[in-house]
Formats: structure tokens, C-alpha cells, sequence
């Protein structure tokens, strides 16, 4: 299985660089993922395609402000660097640009001084680990210092930074958003309640993988990086009790599925626990829990449109893009969605 057997063309100028004023008004593509049939509506209208005794799948992990802007001590060289997962209290793992003058022992000054970083070891991929001294708390120099880490094909400055969290984000943690659940209003969520749809609620910590495109040629060469994920124990209880009345396990994003695919054992059934998941899922998999997926339109040769096309098969999936594309829909974290059932 090839890399290139999942590209796509896209023009530039469909890619969303920014967040509509309503989060249910984006357009919505609905796949059969048996027969490859299409239908197009607005996303407010997934109630729609909903029935009592369904489940959604939910992650409220919450994007950090990862993105630090700071200098190296001694000579003022302008250094980037981005949060990716936390190794100990305040020992973390991070991207670093440019890397070369980040050596172990560097120091990085952020905000005049609040907040100071040392490189203490270079791991995988070059990435290096940084202990940070500060006084206060972390999170709130966080906020003040920090910015969104939004997706490098993302150009324009975010306004809101709420418009990069779900309305259900909860646990602080990620590096990048479950785009997917950024479609939904507290509105909408309390009509899927209404109606008679369970809601379960994981967490994933979305890390480095967001941002490592696929270089290698043969797909099961490619390596994904570990992310923190919890099932709680009613999580796990609301999953199963669905599943075991008939009703269909909707995930909303790629991160929900990859939660729950990771916490279910063979029986299909889903553990609560916590853990590190480095799952990738390409075609061929069996989805042990999954029915349906909402999920955004993805970069192309990605791990994400890989995950799409293992549910509904690569034809269906590229010839659905084809149709988005031509039809004018918005692509990658601020854009369109669509419905795989």
C-alpha cells in the first residue's frame, strides 16, 4: 500500500483559514460507506442522520497555547518552540525552530523573563525536552505568553482562540484541535440529547502526529507517535450498553475513534483506563467498536484520510473528495465536514 495512493489535488484557495461566525453552518458531505452514495446538507442538519439509542463519541481534550515565541539567553537569537506533550511537571517535549541553536544546556528566554526554558535532552526525531522555571503557575504564564498552535497551512492570526476549542473541552492537554467537534454548538449538542442520542466522552491528548506528514513510500513503514488517552469508567459504560442495544457508536473525529479502537479489547467491548496509544489505522483494519465517523476532509497522503478510507474504502473515499472539491467545500480544520455512515 502506497503513500501516494491517497493524494488528492486541491486548490489553495480551499483551504479554510478561518472559522465561520456559526459553527453549525458548515457544509456537511454525507458518504454510504457500503454503496459510496453522497448526499450534501449543512451540518446542524446531522440530527438528521441520527436515531435514538445512538452514542457520539466525544474528546474534550483542550488545546493549549503551545506556541512560545522566545530568544536564546546571551546572544537574543529568536527561537519557536511548541509544547507537544508533557514528560514530567515541568519537563516537556517540543518542537524546536531552528533546531541547531538549541543544543543541550541552551537557554530560552520567553517573555522578558517570566518564563525561562532549558534544553535538557534531545530525543526522537530531534526533539528536544525543556525544563521551565517560572514563578506562579504554569498554565496562566501559559496564557499569557502562549498562542495557538494552529496547523501551518492556517496563515491568517486566529482572533478568537476559543474558535479553536470545542464547545466541550475540558482537560488541558493538546497540541492541536479535534477539528471535527469544532462544528458543534452547545445548542445543537443539547437537541442530540433531546432526541434520545447517549454521549460519551474520552479524552485524547492530540500530539506530534498531527504534524508529522507521511514521508515514507510504503504506508506500513510509517511510525506514529504515542498520545495520552483516559476512558472513564462511564464512558466505557455508556459505549457498551449502546453497542449491546443495537444502537450505532458514532466518534466525532479521528481522535475519539482512535481512543476508543484503542481501549476496546477483541470482544469488541471498551476498558476504562488510561494509557499512551500509538494506534494507526489504514485500510484493512477491523473496527472492533466504530460505526460511523464525523470527521473533517483531510490533508492528502495523511494518516487521517488513511483512517477515513479503512472505514468506507479508498475509492469511495477519494471519489467523495473529488466531489467536494469540485462542488467548492472547505477543507482541513476550519472547513467543511462530513459524515461517514
Amino acid at each position: 500500500m502506497k503513500t501516494s495512493d491517497f493524494y488528492f489535488e486541491l486548490p489553495p484557495e480551499q483551504i479554510a483559514q478561518d472559522p465561520l461566525e456559526d459553527r453549525s453552518a458548515s457544509r456537511l458531505l454525507v458518504l454510504d460507506k457500503e454503496t459510496g452514495e453522497t448526499t450534501h446538507t449543512v451540518f446542524k442538519q446531522i440530527v438528521d442522520y441520527l436515531q435514538p439509542g445512538d452514542c457520539l463519541v466525544l474528546n474534550n481534550t483542550k488545546v493549549i497555547p503551545a506556541h512560545l515565541y522566545g530568544e536564546r539567553e546571551g546572544t537574543g537569537a529568536s527561537i519557536e518552540i511548541l509544547l507537544l506533550k508533557r514528560k514530567e511537571y515541568d519537563v516537556w517535549e517540543t518542537l524546536v525552530k531552528p533546531g541547531k541553536k538549541a543544543k543541550i544546556g541552551t537557554k530560552i528566554i520567553f517573555g522578558g523573563g517570566l518564563l525561562t526554558g532549558e534544553v535538557v535532552d534531545i530525543v526522537e526525531e530531534g526533539n528536544r525536552l525543556i525544563q521551565f522555571t517560572y514563578e506562579g503557575i504554569f498554565e496562566e504564564i501559559l496564557d499569557q505568553l502562549g498562542q495557538m498552535p494552529l496547523p501551518p497551512y492556517i496563515t491568517h492570526q486566529l482572533q478568537d482562540k476559543n474558535r479553536y476549542q470545542t464547545v466541550y473541552a475540558k482537560y488541558e492537554g493538546s497540541a492541536a484541535a479535534p477539528t471535527a467537534g469544532l462544528h458543534f454548538t452547545p445548542e445543537l449538542l443539547c437537541q442530540v440529547r433531546e432526541m434520545g442520542v447517549n454521549i460519551a466522552e474520552v479524552t485524547l491528548h492530540v500530539g506530534l502526529g498531527t504534524f508529522r506528514p507521511v514521508k515514507v513510500d510504503n504506508v506500513l513503514d510509517h511510525h506514529m507517535h504515542s498520545e495520552f488517552y483516559q476512558v472513564t469508567e462511564e464512558a466505557a459504560e455508556i459505549i457498551n450498553e449502546t453497542k449491546a442495544a443495537g444502537g450505532r457508536i458514532i466518534c466525532v473525529g479521528t481522535t475519539s475513534c482512535r481512543t476508543i479502537e484503542s481501549a476496546a479489547g477483541e470482544d469488541g467491548r471498551v476498558r476504562p483506563g488510561s494509557g499512551w496509544t500509538d494506534i494507526f489505522i489504514y485500510p484493512g483494519y477491523q473496527f472492533k467498536v466504530l460505526d460511523c465517523l464525523i470527521t473533517n476532509f483531510h490533508l492528502p497522503e495523511s494518516t487521517l484520510l488513511m483512517l477515513v478510507s479503512a472505514l468506507a474504502g479508498r475509492e469511495h473515499v477519494l471519489a467523495a473528495y473529488e466531489e467536494a472539491v469540485n462542488a467548492g467545500y472547505r477543507f482541513f480544520s476550519f472547513g467543511d465536514v462530513m459524515l461517514v455512515r
